[in-house]
């Protein structure tokens, strides 16, 4: 059973439902394998969580 795992910021419930559509199509498409047996993850992670060159992203 394949897994697709992705991590980004805070998305909206009709960007994760596309995301989830596209990228189980695709790699279904690409792998041959069908896709009902795709797990996709979403992991999101708020801009105060994350921290790039030194600063968090909800400061720059």
């Amino acid at each position: 059973m394949p897994v697709i795992t992705i991590e980004a910021g805070k998305l909206e419930k009709e960007q994760k439902r596309a995301l989830v559509t596209e990228l189980t199509s695709t790699a279904s498409t690409i792998m041959n394998v069908p896709e009902s047996a795709f797990i996709v993850l979403i992991k999101e992670s708020e801009r105060d969580n994350i921290g790039f060159g030194g600063k968090l992203l909800s400061d720059r």
